[in-house]
C-alpha cells in the first residue's frame, strides 16, 4: 500500500454462486481524492461498496483502509474506523425538521431535541451547523424534511453522512432522480464539500461525472476496464461499447 493511499484493494474476489462479480480486482484511491466509479449494470459497483463497508464478505483478497485490512470486520467497526456511506435512496425522517434529522443522526435517538435544548453550544450542535452550511440547507433548518425537493433530501443525506467527519465517504448515485439543474448544483456542492476529503462516487449520469472532473474508474467483467480522466475514459472505444452500447 502506497503512503498516500486511503483505500487499497488487492486481488479481490467475489462470487455469487457460479457468477464471478470480481476476479482479482485491484483499485487504489488516494488520500484527499474524489473518485468516480462507472460501469454497465451488473458490473459490481454497489457490490463493491457492500464489500468495503462489511455488508458482504469477499471470497479472497484484501481491502486495506489506511493500511488496515478490513475484509473481516463487522459493519459497525468499519463505520467506527471512519468510513461513511450514503445509499442511493434518501431515507430522511420527513416528519422532522432538517435540523432534527441531523441531531437524531448524531445521537441515534429520535427524541434528541430535548437533550439539546440547554446545550446548543455542544460539539454536535456546532458540527450540525457547519454541515447545514456546507450542504446549502441552513436557510431550511427549521422546515420539515418532507418539504424539501428530492435533490435537497439527497443533500441532507450527504450532510448526515458528513456529521461524524468520516475519512472516507461512499456515495451511491447521489443524483438519482434529480432534475438537470439539481444535478449540476449537486456536482458543485460535492466539489466544495469534498475539496480536501476522500470520496468514492458511483454514478450513472455522465453529465454529472463530466462536471465533477475527477479521476474515473470503469468496472466491467469482474475488474477495472479503464482508469483515467473523464476525457480519457470517454474517448476509449471499448468503454463506449461496454457502457454506452456503441460500436468500436
Amino acid at each position: 500500500m502506497t503512503a498516500d493511499a486511503m483505500l487499497d484493494i488487492r486481488k479481490l474476489n467475489k462470487r455469487f454462486g457460479g457468477l464471478a462479480i470480481f476476479s482479482d480486482l485491484n483499485l487504489t484511491v488516494g488520500k484527499g481524492e474524489l473518485r468516480c466509479i462507472i460501469g454497465p449494470n451488473g458490473a459490481g459497483k454497489t457490490t463493491l461498496f457492500n464489500l468495503i463497508t462489511g455488508r458482504l464478505r469477499s471470497d479472497s483478497g484484501e481491502i486495506r483502509f489506511e493500511d488496515r485490512d478490513i475484509c473481516r470486520l463487522p459493519v459497525h467497526e468499519i463505520t467506527r474506523l471512519g468510513i461513511g456511506r450514503k445509499f442511493q435512496a434518501p431515507s430522511v425522517f420527513e416528519e422532522m425538521t432538517v435540523w432534527d434529522n441531523l441531531i437524531v443522526a448524531g445521537t441515534g435517538h429520535r427524541r434528541a431535541r430535548r437533550l439539546f435544548t440547554t446545550r446548543l453550544e455542544s460539539d454536535l450542535a456546532e458540527r450540525a451547523e457547519r454541515v447545514l452550511d456546507s450542504v446549502r440547507l441552513a436557510p431550511r433548518r427549521d422546515e420539515l424534511a418532507g418539504s424539501l425537493s428530492h435533490g435537497q433530501k439527497q443533500w441532507l443525506e450527504i450532510g448526515i453522512v458528513m456529521l461524524n467527519d468520516p475519512r472516507l465517504v461512499l456515495l451511491d448515485e447521489p443524483t438519482a432522480g434529480m432534475t438537470v439543474a439539481e444535478t449540476a448544483e449537486t456536482a458543485d456542492l460535492i466539489q466544495e464539500v469534498f475539496k480536501d476529503r476522500t470520496a468514492i462516487i458511483i454514478e450513472h449520469d455522465i453529465s454529472f461525472v463530466r462536471r465533477l472532473d475527477s479521476r474515473v474508474t470503469v468496472l466491467n467483467r469482474g475488474g477495472v476496464m479503464k482508469e483515467g480522466s473523464f476525457e480519457e475514459v470517454a474517448a476509449d472505444a471499448a468503454v463506449r461499447k461496454a457502457y454506452l452500447g456503441e460500436e468500436a
